[in-house]
């Protein structure tokens, strides 16, 4: 134990209590105060029934034991529970990155739909030093957070500098005010699912496993080696394009797309494709898929290919750019990760 800290049952220091129901058709994206549910904010409310700062434990879903600090006016909902501090000793904050640090996910009982109990969540043992010394602590940790965060939207500002210079080279791919030869993706491109492969299936390896969302894993064998523009065919997110290099596998969630590289390149392509939302043709069944025929019908661009590769040079160096921010974050991440450890761990 370090000098001058103490280990306590998160219930001798506070209580956690559920929230409260709400129908779910006075939530809304353009209400005032944010709603907490067990995936964290689900939308915005028109009423409150907390205020001040409280860490939010979500309770229900897939993604429960995810731990937010809500400050100021905010609702929570039955499948939140929230940590109202009762020991002027323990700040906020501090205890909000305590939770983080402990995997929460662990106490939750059920499969289908996991639940974790407020009686288990009192039960854990949490650390606290001295006030001072969690302030201090808790300024260290918002620092490297906060650069986190500033190179993450670092990202998305190059996301949107992307989407910015396709928009001025080529115009709206949906609209075509430009003018370019337009042909059916039936007519110029090939779908193919991959193989099937379940979660079960999965053999610890090196291998990306991409889905209908995108990498649902790693496994320890391939079935794809190269550069592949592969679009999300079943699933939440399907409708996704990505130009993946290397060795991966590709689930029968997903499509391969074939295409005539003497007249489109790969890149201009993933951004055309991705800027045609192809999401919106998706059934509205639980599980949302894409069918071939369906993509069959949608109108492509081609543009002149000496146009096209002066696009790619431009993303090309954009995506040089995101590299080094990530490797940055990466690093970040593991200077944040081995503070939060020795400081709770």
């Amino acid at each position: 134990m370090k000098e001058g800290w103490e280990y306590k049952k998160l219930g001798e220091v506070a209580s956690i209590k559920s929230g409260k129901s709400i129908d779910a058709k006075n939530i809304s994206s353009e209400l005032q105060y944010p709603c907490y549910g067990g995936n964290g904010i689900r939308g915005y409310v028109q009423q409150y029934n907390y205020e001040g700062s409280f860490p939010i434990i979500g309770r229900v879903g897939a993604l429960c034991g995810n731990v937010h600090l809500a400050n100021g006016r905010f609702y929570a909902t039955e499948h939140a529970l929230v940590v109202e501090i009762k020991n002027k000793s323990v700040n906020s904050l501090w205890l909000t990155y305590n939770l983080k640090s402990l995997n929460l996910r662990n106490i939750a009982k059920g499969v289908a739909q996991p639940v974790i109990a407020a009686k288990e969540v009192a039960k854990i043992i949490i650390t606290i030093p001295p006030l001072s010394e969690q302030q201090r602590i808790v300024e260290e940790l918002d620092l490297l957070s906060s650069i986190i965060e500033k190179k993450k939207a670092q990202l998305k500002e190059l996301d949107s500098l992307a989407q910015s210079i396709f928009y001025d080279m080529f115009g709206d791919p949906v609209t075509n005010e430009k003018g370019w030869e337009v042909k059916k993706m039936g007519e110029v491109y090939k779908l193919k699912s991959g193989d099937g492969l379940s979660t079960k299936q999965f053999v610890e390896g090196p291998y990306p496993v991409y889905g209908g969302n995108g990498i649902s894993g790693f496994h320890n064998a391939y079935n794809k080696d190269g550069s592949f523009i592969i679009i999300g065919r079943v699933g939440v997110y399907c409708g996704n394009v990505r130009l993946v290099n290397g060795k991966f596998w590709l689930t029968d969630n997903a499509f391969q797309l074939f295409y005539d590289i003497s007249k489109q390149t790969p890149i201009f392509v993933e951004h055309m494709l991705s800027l045609l939302d192809l999401h919106k043709y998706a059934n509205k069944a639980a599980q949302p898929v894409i069918s071939n025929q369906t993509l069959k019908e949608i109108h492509v661009l081609f543009p002149p290919l000496s146009l096209q590769q002066q696009f790619a040079e431009k993303i090309e160096a954009i995506e040089h750019q995101k590299e080094l921010i990530k490797q940055s974050i990466k690093e970040v991440e593991t200077l944040f990760n081995s503070r939060m450890d020795y400081y709770f761990n």
